[in-house]
């Protein structure tokens, strides 16, 4: 018996097979038969209407990190495609897993400069993990179940799906719907060799300062037991990239800090003296290395990575290891011996106390003076238990939340790290909480930030989102102010704001709010945010001074550190 659907509907029904239940998206003419047909399938798939393209793709962002499951963002063509390539250009650098349906004039009108015609695959390829025009219906279930084998597996990342507006009217027939898992040009997990196993296990084994760099590929892995494990069986110390920080609880004792450039000085130092490196689902970013030329000369290197691409690019390495973290980590759990350390764990103390004399107590424990966004990132962590999703914006709130935020769960951290995309964090918090709706969200932002996506506070509205909102409002765009005081001679060239009543802004859209002017209000407001139910903006006067340290600067030497303005690291041995 026939069993023929309209190409929209096709579509609606592979979604679903695909286990999606949540679409960030924003209706238009040359994607209406879709919109027509989730009408019906409401109870299915719920649609999350955004107020602006971009945000769609930061919002599946936050809901992909914090559930490990695949973002979908659904728009029109034109405009509404070329709106989501910043998102798109986001999530390809911090590998998020992310399906992207772009609307698109008729197949018979592609190339006539027709209403709202894009080269959407043109555009998208260099910034896509893959990239395909559907231009038939017959095509549909194919191209999706390909869309989301490739988004998911391997290094994950987008995908593009630009849907004809014909594919979408056609009829075809629907047959059980079948997921990929195997494409011939594609091997998303290879063997790990295991002659790599034993050279990295007999690294490891003869090393007297053993360092483990612990980056994203290891949230993406589901490794952070694993992780763990090898960290105590071998007490090796562990220090994280920014978008590693949740991998390892804050307060475990081998957790040393954060890496890079505003990244802890004991974590950094120790890239100096470590005599093995194990970086695990890391790239080395710029940010972390500094200068590459004289960045772990001195330690034998280990990377593992499921992206054979990262080998050698940047760093020098002794010992690649081409596989998935997980699997990598398990089979060097059989190979790497107890082990203990005394000696090199004991070594970090110094520069720890260096860092928590100089810099930790000006930033959260000070009693004078404007309020620090430290002190704020550090009151809010302890009010929620450190249990909190943390998602940032980027800028100065970036850094100071990423420091003195604590974590104690895995996926609890949301940024844009490769990208560094100001405006991220509103829709990636709004998408966090689709995502995680038993969970805090609490959402750091700079005023510059904020009014880069302010528009998507309406879908906090519409759908009254419990997200946390908190403003360290300096009037400045704080991290760029920061380089200009340092190396433009405080020449602040368009970088102070003139701001609107943000407490009002917040109130519009149905949100409470408070003011914050004196250190004396901060811990009562921070208690009736945490204790409120629903939406919550905290607008944060922030000292518009303040800086971020301590600071490496570009391309400079990780050990070469800015303590304060006038103060540089220097080793107490």
């Amino acid at each position: 018996m026939s069993n023929q659907i309209t190409g929209a509907e096709a579509l609606v029904k592979s979604l679903i097979a695909e286990g999606v239940d949540t679409i960030f998206g924003y209706p238009g003419g040359a994607i209406i038969p879709v919109y027509d047909v989730l009408y019906d399938y409401q109870k299915e798939l719920r649609h999350i209407l955004v107020r602006h393209e971009q945000g769609a793709t930061h919002a599946a962002e936050g809901y992909s990190r914090v559930s490990g499951r695949p973002g979908v963002v659904m728009v029109t063509s034109g405009p509404a495609a070329t709106n989501v390539i910043t998102g798109l250009s986001d999530a390809q650098m911090d590998s998020t897993p992310m399906v992207v349906i772009t609307g698109q004039v008729a197949s018979a009108s592609l190339g006539s400069d027709a209403f709202q015609e894009t080269d959407v695959i043109g555009i998208t390829q260099p910034l896509t993990k893959w990239s395909y025009q559907i231009r038939s219906a017959q095509d549909i279930q194919w191209a999706v179940s390909r869309a989301f084998y490739i988004a998911t597996t391997g290094r994950p990342g987008p995908v593009v799906l630009d849907f004809a507006k014909n594919a979408q009217l056609e009829k075809v027939e629907w047959n059980d719907y079948k997921k990929c898992n195997y494409i011939r040009s594609y091997i998303p997990y290879p063997e790990v060799e295991e002659r790599d196993i034993d050279a990295a296990a007999a690294l490891i084994n003869a090393a007297e300062r053993p360092l483990i760099f612990a980056g994203h590929g290891i949230e993406l892995a589901q490794a952070e037991p694993e992780l763990k494990a090898l960290a105590e069986k071998a007490e090796i110390p562990v220090a994280c990239t920014l978008l590693g920080k949740s991998t390892i609880p804050t307060a475990h004792p081998l957790n040393v800090g954060m890496l890079g450039m505003h990244g802890n000085v004991a974590a950094n130092i120790a890239t100096t003296r470590a005599d093995v490196v194990i970086a695990v689902g890391m790239r080395f970013d710029d940010r972390v290395t500094g200068d590459t030329s004289a960045f772990v000369k001195q330690a034998k290197v280990i990377h593992v990575d499921i992206d054979s691409s990262e080998f050698d690019k940047i760093i020098k390495t002794d010992v690649a290891i081409h596989g998935d973290a997980k699997t990598v980590l398990q089979k060097l759990l059989t190979k790497v011996n107890s082990k203990k350390h005394t000696e090199w764990l004991a070594s970090f103390e110094p520069d720890a106390r260096i860092e928590q004399e100089k810099v930790i107590n000006k930033d959260i424990f000070a009693t004078e003076g404007p309020i620090g966004m430290g002190e704020v990132a550090y009151k809010v962590s302890k009010a929620t238990g450190d249990k909190a999703v943390l998602v940032t914006d980027v800028g100065q709130n970036q850094m100071f939340s990423s420091r003195y935020f604590g974590f104690t769960e895995p996926r609890s951290i949301i940024t844009s790290g490769g990208l560094g995309t100001m405006g991220f964090g509103l829709p990636a918090a709004i998408g966090a909480k689709f995502g995680a709706p038993e969970r805090t969200v609490c959402f750091f932002t700079g005023d510059g930030g904020l009014q880069m996506t302010v528009e998507e506070l309406g879908v906090i509205l519409e759908h009254n989102l419990d997200v946390k909102i908190i403003l360290l409002n300096n009037n400045f765009l704080g991290m760029v102010r920061q380089w200009q005081e340092l190396f433009q001679h405080s020449r602040y060239s368009q970088t102070p704001m003139i701001n609107p009543d943000f407490k009002k802004l917040a109130e519009a859209y149905g949100i409470a709010a408070e003011d914050v002017e004196t250190r004396e209000q901060l811990d009562g407001a921070i208690e009736r945010m945490v204790a409120h139910k629903g939406a919550y903006l905290l607008n944060v006067n922030i000292d518009p001074l303040c800086m971020v340290y301590p600071m490496v600067p570009a391309g400079a030497r990780v050990d070469n550190i800015l303590l304060s303005r006038e103060e540089k690291y220097e080793p107490q041995r």
